[in-house]
């Protein structure tokens, strides 16, 4: 019978045994000061727990004895998080995108692969720089070595070269590394455009904007006076 897979968006924290799950008779124990207090039955480990108020957490189950601490769980799996989201922050550092110039690159064709190496170094990734010679262009490898230095001159502000540039073969290699993001520029290819608000319109545009325009009055026509004048038809009596 084969056993279940375990769930991929598992935490580390939901694979430590507490308290009672803990298998071994014997467990090595750390204290809530940190300090060692040497092998303990696992009976007697849960009653000292039990005492401090916190939780017998197994840290290393491959161990033997195991190694426990005593320690809130809550508390514990806070931490065990927390660590794992300081690793994850590293992990585009290891990232490596690819740049290849040439000698006879263009003015604009260099802007266009540089602002493509600032949006890498900005969103922390690696940029591998490649300039190939072909044919004659081997016999002028300085040319090569000028568009290199004025590409690192450009993306300074965002990454550092971590080794200085070196003709190997027929082309030069070069690797920048991100600057930390208390030390690097803001990345300029990234617009944060917003909305324009009323509150900055001058006050008389700004209540003009909000009072509703006035409908015409239609004038009412006026019966016409008689002025003095009696009506033939006054006097009629109806049969």
């Amino acid at each position: 019978m084969s056993r279940p897979y375990a769930p991929r968006n598992s935490s580390p924290a939901s694979f430590i045994r507490v308290n009672g799950k803990i298998r071994a008779r014997e467990v090595r124990v750390i204290g809530v000061d940190g300090k060692q207090l040497g092998v303990i039955q696992l009976t007697d480990a849960i009653n000292l727990a039990r005492q401090h108020a916190v939780d017998l957490v197994e840290i290393s189950p491959n161990a033997v004895p195991p190694v426990c601490r005593l320690v809130d769980f809550g508390k514990f799996r806070y931490e065990l998080a927390k660590k794992e989201k300081d690793s994850r922050k590293h992990q585009h550092a290891s990232i490596v995108k690819e740049v290849q110039l040439s000698p006879r690159i263009d003015p604009h064709d260099l802007g266009i692969k540089t602002a493509h190496a600032i949006n890498f170094l900005c969103a922390d990734m690696k940029v591998k720089v490649a300039l190939k010679f072909r044919g004659r262009e081997n016999a002028h490898t300085e040319v090569g070595f000028e568009v290199i230095q004025k590409f690192i001159a450009d993306i300074a502000p965002y990454g550092h070269p971590d080794f200085q540039p070196k003709l190997v073969g027929k082309a030069i290699n070069l690797m920048v590394s991100p600057l930390p993001r208390n030390k690097r520029a803001k990345n300029p290819n990234q617009t944060d455009e917003q909305p324009e608000s009323t509150d900055n319109l001058p006050e008389d545009k700004h209540s003009a904007s909000k009072a509703a325009p006035e409908k015409a009055k239609v004038p009412v026509a006026e019966e016409p006076q008689t002025a003095g004048l009696s009506s033939p038809f006054e006097n009629l009596e109806i049969k």
